[in-house]
């Protein structure tokens, strides 16, 4: 395979999101030969990239912004001539394809992985006349669809989406030599470190706050049971709009002493070890990395049955699912684990049998049947 001059680009709204899932396949190309360039907004450091272009591009498709970003990229994809563009994100989506549509022409191959819809079962009506419709146009402007979770490849099929080819895939991979089980030992080492104490029962989630993670969920469900778990704690990682927010309802209910926000941080895998079980109040979710690491720690997982959650736990198989806004069911779930430590253990086993399919390995091996084709 003669790889001179070969060069493709990922592209993304932000540049964090390919540092944080992307990594692997660009080390990929470069191992292979090939040149790799980044669009995307923010100016972080990435490894494996030749070029990175610091286009400017929005979240919100109302922002007039994305009109410069839109000319942007198309002359950098004209003037570049790439062989292949991998496209991510809404947004980054969206102006890629349209970007690209004249080089496709000559030859360019358009990826886009689609992260979970924003329209799906159970979404707002808004959301399937503003996005639905969007996707369907631009997948004409698509070579290969892939998709991460069972109901948006089943949605692109049905809808007969008119893209060449349409492929699902185990998400963007889990270090199952970062995310595994731990003794006893270590567990307590890890909860000392974290001013944890070892008789503690703890519920860990990580998310942004947002409307769409929902913590508010998860701290209600912990008032319900509040009283029947003597040493409870929920464990909150991460940022966002809605942190205040659960902060002054925490605060509402007295429940300071039991949830701990504990902002961004970088050693999740710890805090997942330490923990006890893996929660999720999500409202959606694509493919649900949190849910993979917690599985790949060998937690039960106890999680809102909605897409990409349901792709991940089998009811009573590795966890519970139940009913979004209800935080009564989601108490029943952890209180029934707390009780019966036997069958938290059985579901954490089961757990770690049904993560091993979602290894980083096995998802590179499945994105390199998909690229190869398109490196000739």
């Amino acid at each position: 395979m003669n790889n001179i001059n070969k060069k493709v680009l990922f592209c993304a709204t932000v540049d964090y999101h390919i540092k944080a899932f992307h990594l692997p396949y660009l080390m990929w190309f470069k191992e292979k030969g090939w040149e790799v360039h980044v669009v995307a907004s923010g100016n972080g450091d990435l490894p494996f990239v030749d070029k990175h272009y610091k286009t400017q591009i929005m979240r919100s498709p109302y922002n007039k912004k994305n009109i410069n970003a839109l000319r942007e990229m198309k002359n950098l994809i004209e003037e570049n001539k790439y062989s292949i563009i991998h496209c991510h994100t809404p947004m980054g989506s969206v102006l890629a394809r349209l970007a690209a549509r004249r080089s496709r022409s000559n030859g360019t191959k358009v990826i886009y992985t689609a992260h979970g819809f924003h329209f799906y079962k159970g979404a707002s009506i808004f959301n399937w006349m503003m996005f639905y419709p969007i996707e369907k146009f631009l997948s004409r402007f698509t070579d290969h669809l892939i998709t991460i979770n069972t109901e948006d490849y089943n949605l692109a099929q049905k809808k007969r989406f008119n893209v060449k080819k349409i492929n699902k895939i185990n998400g963007v991979g889990i270090d199952l030599e970062k995310y595994k089980p731990v003794d006893v030992t270590t567990k307590n080492i890890i909860r000392k470190k974290n001013d944890l104490n070892e008789s503690d029962f703890i519920l860990f989630f990580a998310g942004e706050f947002s409307y769409r993670k929902n913590q508010k969920l998860l701290i209600e469900a912990v008032n319900i049971i509040s009283k029947n778990i003597p040493r409870m704690k929920l464990l909150l990682a991460g940022e966002g709009g809605n942190k205040e927010h659960c902060i002054k309802i925490t605060e509402n209910l007295r429940l300071g002493a039991i949830v701990e926000f504990l902002g961004f941080r970088e050693d999740i895998n710890e805090l997942i070890q330490a923990s006890d079980i893996v929660v999720s109040s999500s409202r959606q979710e694509g493919l649900p990395v949190n849910i993979l690491e917690g599985m790949a720690c060998g937690k039960p997982c106890v999680v809102t049955d909605v897409r990409g959650n349901n792709d991940l736990v089998l009811n009573e198989g590795n966890g519970f699912l139940f009913s979004l806004d209800s935080p009564e069911a989601m108490a029943k779930h952890i209180l029934n684990l707390y009780e019966n430590r036997e069958l938290a253990s059985k579901l954490g086993l089961k757990s770690l049998e049904m993560v091993q399919p979602y290894s980083i390995q096995n998802v590179i091996s499945h994105m390199e049947d998909i690229y190869l084709p398109y490196m000739k």
